[in-house]
């Protein structure tokens, strides 16, 4: 049976997220600030399930905390409540409805509003108080450092540190997201005081953020990519790429040009070594050296090629031909002299993988001939 689900706030920063997961086969009515009270009126008339991810923020005049969340869930609820019909709610609260604040007080008040929902209508709720949210989508200058931040560092823009110290409790919209699927189908995480809660968190100093998202853009010179081991600097890398201006996702790498075709440089990780890629011209040799560590992977995805290596107290030559025709990729081993030459009539392209970046004051490269 197809059901049909409401979200309110369905264009801000979660909504966008949410609905763009939900299964498509679901009716989903979104809700937000455009929308006229009578629609509200017909969506609740409508719905099997409700996202309450509507709410206010930062508001202009601190009444308008209470009027946009408390408000806001007392009208919804009310509205609900007329259909006489079973319809679970999931809301989003905040941990500032602990802390003593208007807007933590307007976030507490509509928690109460739903709890008393729960008991009048015996209809399921849930309520997750949750810490920052990041990820795609957030609106900067707002209510997101993240947001902010990799919105002016993708820009060369400044940011602001009052206090490097500050450790923030962090959680990704895909979990957040996720977690709010598996309430929807009744599988929901619940802690014993009966508010919900998403599982991964993430707690980190607003230092750690600002150098970690200033690594991202330096990677873009030094080509040196930051340790995605990580589950935390791997999201916020996909978070920062996502605020890049329109004009400003792509960035010119170095090609080093000689009478051979060129060669250029394209990732470096400490931890997985660099990739770089060459044209070669027809009838052009690359290589004739060996080294005693580093290993390598050659790939020609374009013309003809014939790679050969040998031991290099071995005279025999091991020789393959390759093509980009027919993706092959080989391995050089250490102690083995290798080259790559051009054996057709059309450039080559090679992908190379090195298992170390480069260091030219220890460059473990000796010149020898096939």
């Amino acid at each position: 049976m197809k059901r049909t689900v409401l979200v309110t706030g369905a264009n801000g920063f979660i909504g966008k997220n949410l609905i763009a997961t939900l299964d498509t086969n679901m009716e989903i009515l979104k809700y937000d600030i455009d929308n006229s009270v009578n629609e509200l009126k017909d969506f609740c008339r409508r719905a099997d399930f409700v996202f309450h991810l509507a709410g206010v923020n930062r508001p202009l005049e601190v009444g308008e905390f209470e009027k946009g969340n408390s408000g806001f869930t007392e009208l919804l609820l009310t509205m609900l409540r007329e259909n006489n019909k079973k319809v679970p709610v999931l809301m989003t609260s905040s941990i500032q409805a602990e802390i003593d604040n208007p807007y933590g007080q307007s976030k507490k008040n509509a928690e109460s509003l739903l709890e008393d929902y729960a008991r009048e209508t015996g209809n399921p709720v849930y309520i997750y108080r949750l810490p920052n949210v990041f990820g795609k989508w957030c609106r900067p200058n707002y209510n997101s450092v993240i947001a902010t931040w990799c919105y002016n560092i993708s820009r060369g823009l400044p940011i602001q540190i009052n206090n490097p110290e500050t450790v923030l409790s962090l959680v990704y919209i895909d979990d957040v997201v996720q977690e709010f699927i598996h309430a929807f189908n009744g599988s929901e995480s619940r802690m014993d005081n009966g508010f919900c809660f998403v599982t991964r968190t993430f707690s980190i100093t607003l230092h750690q953020i600002a150098n970690t998202l200033e690594a991202f853009q330096e990677s873009r010179s030094s080509l040196v990519m930051p340790n995605f081991e990580g589950e935390f600097e791997r999201f916020l890398y996909a978070t920062y790429l996502s605020y890049f201006p329109e004009n400003g996702f792509s960035y010119d790498l170095e090609m080093k040009h000689d009478q051979r075709g060129w060669l250029a440089e394209f990732i470096k990780s400490p931890a997985m070594g660099q990739i770089f890629i060459s044209r070669t011209k027809p009838g052009i040799t690359r290589g004739n050296h060996w080294h005693h560590s580093k290993v390598e992977k050659f790939l020609v995805i374009e013309g003809d090629a014939l790679i050969r290596f040998r031991e290099i107290n071995v005279p025999k030559v091991i020789e393959y031909s390759v093509s980009g025709d027919k993706l092959q990729v080989l391995d050089i081993p250490t102690g083995y002299t290798h080259s790559i030459e051009n054996v057709g009539k059309t450039d080559v392209i090679t992908l190379f993988w090195a298992d170390e970046i480069f260091n030219a004051e220890k460059p473990d490269t000796f010149y020898l001939e096939v």
